[in-house]
């Protein structure tokens, strides 16, 4: 059982700061797509295209500066720049056929995805407590849908079928994307991450507003339609920024839940900004959420960490990217590098824990006094 000092480590109190900024980021967004409908003007797809361009442009010179070479193929990014693309346009397209009641529901299933995806491949397993905490957040969302019924505020949408399952497909690719982030950030480079990612999203982006071509002529230009526009492509871009490092420090699983907040936050932004009166049930969801996040993210140490480290830079790169690269030489230094990191943390995994974390550092040691021979 974990006390008191135990849960709350330094770990979890920066990832639950980390992810309510995020969560906030997120709510910022909203409420300028919000102002950008309000006047009439309808192109997700232009709206994202200029955090894409920002990505590039910022993180593409850091790049270029340091000049050092691809740590993951170049193809990955590009199928990650399409997913990250239709997922943002699938979700906000939804909002045309159905409630906003049905997508917060709904997009709930990118939280069991991002869970089912780890396990199979990168090997996360989820403690019953971590469990425990994702019922609860969901729970904590589910009132806050209650609450939406009970008020009278949910509108049918005039396809409600169709925009149910464009929220579905657009949570499986949040999933699909949160997870291959995780993958690459842990395993290749941030920087390189988000300058491919912002340069592919750009790139198919640019092709996509195609479609939206007649909305964008329709738009008069104005200091009122301006600043949310480019607002909402700021506040994505810092999103994007500092996504890569929550995932690295807590994973996907707790970047969804965090975001889960972001609802609650609209609400409080009413409250206190429009003067707007809520459901009583508003303010239990986002105790409940609040109880969750710190239910799945309490008591992670920094050996549990290193243990992830461990399986991360020790099974998956050799398996992924040393196969494939075609520098041997750098390559060959950073399996050695790995293999070292895998030998001193085995003695720490052989003494705290055995079975499954003895076998996989055993077979670490091995592949390092292959090497050598």
């Amino acid at each position: 059982m974990v006390n008191f000092k135990q849960f709350w480590t330094k770990k979890t109190l920066v990832g639950l700061g980390l992810g309510q900024f995020l969560s906030l980021l997120i709510t910022s967004t909203g409420f300028s797509s919000s102002e950008l409908a309000k006047r009439g003007i309808n192109a997700p797809t232009s709206q994202s295209f200029l955090n894409y361009v920002l990505l590039s442009v910022v993180y593409g010179s850091v790049m270029l500066y340091r000049r050092q070479a691809l740590k993951a193929k170049w193809y990955y990014y590009v199928i990650l720049g399409l997913v990250d693309v239709e997922a943002n346009y699938l979700v906000v397209k939804a909002y045309q056929y159905t409630s906003i009641t049905s997508v917060m529901l709904l997009d709930c299933w990118s939280i069991p995805s991002v869970m089912l995806l780890t396990y199979i491949f990168l090997k996360t397993n989820y403690r019953y407590r971590k469990i425990a905490g994702v019922i609860v957040c969901v729970a904590g969302l589910v009132m806050v849908v209650f609450s939406d019924v009970h008020a009278g505020d949910r509108s049918g949408g005039s396809n409600p079928r169709k925009g149910d399952l464009l929220v579905i497909a657009g949570a499986t690719l949040y999933a699909i994307s949160n997870v291959s982030e995780e993958f690459l950030v842990k395993n290749a480079d941030r920087v390189e991450l988000m300058s491919f990612l912002g340069l592919f999203g750009a790139i198919i982006s640019a092709i996509q507003i195609i479609v939206e071509r007649n909305e964008l002529k329709s738009i008069h230009w104005t200091a009122g339609a301006a600043f949310p526009f480019f607002g909402f492509s700021l506040a994505m871009f810092l999103f994007y920024s500092f996504v890569p490092v929550l995932l690295k420090m807590s994973g996907s699983t707790m970047l969804n839940l965090s975001l889960l907040t972001s609802d609650m936050w609209a609400v409080v932004i009413r409250i206190f900004a429009y003067h707007e009166k809520v459901d009583w049930m508003y303010f239990l969801a986002f105790v409940a959420v609040a109880v969750g996040l710190i239910i799945y993210s309490g008591g992670d140490t920094d050996d549990d960490q290193s243990r992830a480290d461990v399986a991360d830079q020790g099974t998956e790169r050799s398996k992924h990217f040393d196969e494939e690269a075609g520098f041997d030489n750098l390559n060959r230094g950073n399996t050695v590098g790995s293999s070292k990191m895998g030998d001193t943390s085995r003695h720490d995994c052989m003494t705290s824990s055995g079975g499954r974390e003895t076998i996989e550092n055993m077979s670490i040691g091995k592949d390092m006094q292959g090497k050598k021979s």
